[in-house]
């Protein structure tokens, strides 16, 4: 599986962008998965449902399935939050992994931009990303890419990663 990250700070554009680049590399008929990374709680469940119910009385994982779709919860209850690595191995293989988020991590990455949030580029201290994808022009010592030119990033990504 290959795997390409987008990252930037909040409100930059990351989740636009990941949704618009499934869809055009499904276009493209290639298989996507995508990891995304949230610094906050989250809960995935409905309070009241049985599989709710069933986390809620001490299970660690719990597994619903349907004749649709396939949902693994699992409760960490005070252990360390799972490497990136680790969880792109509980993936089923596909062509492509977008993981949204996990600055930190080393795989190579395209940084969302939007000049209006007002942060500073991650990209002017981290060579893992590899372009910025911007809603203004910018000078850098990497390709910069329109942020709205979906077709292009997604051409800049294939490219990157000969698929």
């Amino acid at each position: 599986m290959k795997i390409y990250g987008i990252t930037g700070w909040k409100n930059s554009g990351k989740t636009g962008l990941m949704e618009r680049l499934v869809a055009e590399f499904c276009t493209r008929g290639l298989t996507v998965s995508t990891v995304k990374h949230a610094h906050h709680v989250f809960d995935v469940d409905q309070k009241g449902t049985d599989s709710y119910r069933h986390r809620q009385a001490g299970a660690s994982e719990v597994l619903l399935a349907s004749g649709r779709r396939v949902a693994l919860m699992q409760e960490l209850r005070g252990a360390e939050e799972p490497k990136l690595k680790d969880l792109l191995a509980r993936l089923s293989p596909v062509d492509l992994v977008l993981v949204e988020g996990y600055k930190r991590e080393d795989h190579p990455k395209i940084e969302a931009h939007r000049a209006e949030t007002g942060n500073p580029l991650i990209a002017l201290g981290d060579d893992r990303i590899r372009a910025v994808a911007s809603d203004v022009p910018l000078e850098l010592d990497r390709p910069v890419l329109n942020l709205n030119d979906t077709k292009g990033i997604a051409d800049f990504i294939q490219a990157e990663l000969t698929l």
